[in-house]
């Protein structure tokens, strides 16, 4: 009898462990995501100034992978963007990805405030405990320049030159325009 009393104390112990862990981690992921944003939207606004959209455009294409590799090593794990329509095909999100961006649809047909739409899970990859974690990133004022519905015509030209299969368009200012992805191992 004893025994069993320690084994369910154990496991109540940990759950309680786990779940101040985790929360932990989504606090770490959300700062990391903060840090990422804040620099990518930095060297967008620099872009803008100097050149407007079509400039921010190309900003963009080479600034916001390298923020991104630069955010990651200094976190230690991987912080990537993504979105149910991407713009740049390396930023395709995975089946996990996928279901997590189809239920912040979801949720925001429903009335939640896209600010407040993210999602955290320990999933089990490759015999690997991971935890992942998605926050959604709304439409805003800038981003409808290069994704909103009506692009000028050099803005166009310009995605078609650089993003060939671009599907990232015809977006407004309630939609979601995709999700902050943070992958990390736990083993």
């Amino acid at each position: 009898m004893n025994n069993k009393i320690n084994m369910v104390f154990l496991l109540i112990f940990s759950t309680a462990i786990n779940a101040a862990s985790k929360e932990q981690m989504i606090l770490e992921s959300k700062q990391s995501i903060k840090q990422y944003a804040t620099q990518l939207k930095a060297k967008l606004q620099q872009g803008m100034k100097a050149g407007g959209p079509v400039n921010a455009i190309q900003v963009c294409n080479k600034a916001a992978e390298e923020i991104s590799r630069q955010v990651s090593d200094q976190q230690g794990w991987k912080i990537t963007r993504t979105s149910l329509k991407v713009r740049n095909s390396n930023n395709k999100p995975d089946v996990w990805e996928t279901k997590v961006l189809q239920d912040f649809e979801q949720r925001m047909k429903k009335g939640e405030a896209i600010e407040k739409l993210d999602f955290s899970e320990i999933i089990n990859k490759d015999s690997q405990h991971v935890f992942r974690y998605m926050k959604a990133i709304p439409m805003q004022g800038i981003c409808l320049s290069c994704h909103g519905d009506k692009l000028s015509p050099d803005v166009a030209e310009k995605l078609r030159e650089l993003y060939p299969e671009d599907q990232a368009t015809g977006f407004k200012m309630e939609d979601i325009r995709g999700a902050f992805s943070i992958t990390r191992n736990l083993n």
